[in-house]
């Protein structure tokens, strides 16, 4: 049997399998992960239930039991896997316990080499409470300021696509990190989450010098990394700004892309009660009921979000000042053309 093996020299080359439950996998998980369940939740909540109220033979009869009933439809799963990646095959549980050590043997003897992650998801998380620091450290942020609607996030993919270095904190977290930011995304990480997908994209960068979105610590329900923060706010600052129309098809084209974004748009515009009048809020959810979005997002902006964004942005000094922009590849062109001439 092969030996344990360190997340830090299988990470290049390996394709995880985690083998915890749906309800584990789902809270976090290594990213690009590959969920293959040794048990469901309730298999193993009544395994638990058996190892704590009969005996251990009798949570791992039922063990044995649940995981067979499985072999076959995974070993599919396995074959088509291994066919399909030129990778490491290598499965995690927990903690490197029962779970990977019985999947991995298992699959091993028949001829699928399945490897095994040391520690299992308890190790991982460690290496990535240890690593954030570390590659923050090596990094210097270029921070791009801008009002809400003005395209900062498809900026940055564009800056990506050009070749440019770049952390992607709200794509990390699936939120877009106001409070009305989570419509048509469907949940927000979990934090264990958002800082594994931290992780995942500071391991491939390779310059110094990297460009983020600016933020508040809270995006969503997760809160970006204290020391990530404050060492953005200390990197190199620049602002864009949109006239209202420029910036109102940008939020519609964004906020109302799904079907149901009528419904979460009314859910979500509850929040604003503490916010905004009671009166505000009963004619903004008349104009989302009516389809209205253009005159919904124009209020919003002008009588919160605007005052709020401002309040924040005149505490930077910044290098760059692009107004009026009216396209997001002319946009990240331009802001290319000074990265390259100016900071490097």
């Amino acid at each position: 049997m092969s030996p344990d093996l360190p997340y830090e020299k299988l990470k290049n080359n390996s394709l995880f399998i985690d083998v915890r439950s749906e309800d584990e996998f789902n809270e976090s998980h290594i990213p690009d992960a590959i969920n293959i369940p040794l048990f469901t939740n309730a298999e193993r909540i009544e395994i638990g239930t058996a190892y704590k109220q009969a005996s251990v033979d009798q949570a791992r009869r039922l063990g044995v039991k649940y995981a067979s009933n499985k072999m076959s439809d995974t070993f599919e799963k396995l074959l088509e896997l291994r066919g399909d990646h030129n990778q490491n095959l290598v499965a995690y549980c927990a903690r490197g316990g029962y779970r990977s050590t019985f999947f991995s043997s298992a699959f091993s003897s028949i001829g699928i080499r399945v490897l095994k992650l040391d520690g299992g998801y308890k190790k991982y998380r460690q290496y990535v409470m240890d690593s954030l620091p570390k590659y923050n450290e090596s990094i210097e942020y270029i921070v791009i300021h801008g009002n809400t609607g003005t395209g900062k996030t498809e900026i940055l993919k564009a800056l990506k696509n050009s070749g440019i270095e770049i952390l992607d904190l709200e794509n990390a977290a699936n939120h877009r990190g106001s409070l009305l930011g989570g419509i048509g995304l469907g949940k927000c990480k979990s934090q264990k989450q958002f800082e594994s997908n931290l992780i995942e994209q500071m391991q491939e960068i390779k310059a110094g010098y990297v460009f983020v979105e600016a933020e508040s610590r809270r995006i969503g329900n997760v809160m970006v990394p204290k020391y990530i923060h404050d060492k953005m706010k200390t990197g190199m600052h620049i602002f864009i700004s949109g006239d209202m129309d420029y910036r109102i098809n940008i939020i519609k084209k964004d906020y109302t892309s799904k079907d149901n974004w009528i419904e979460e748009s009314l859910i979500s515009i509850d929040r604003l009660k503490k916010y905004i009048s009671i009166e505000k809020i009963n004619y903004l959810i008349e104009q989302i009921k009516a389809e209205n979005i253009e005159v919904v997002i124009k209020e919003l902006m002008q009588t919160y979000y605007d005052p709020l964004y401002t309040n924040k942005s005149d505490e930077y000094e910044y290098l760059l000042k692009i107004e009026n922009i009216n396209n997001v590849e002319d946009t990240a062109d331009e802001i290319k053309k000074w990265y390259l001439e100016t900071i490097l």
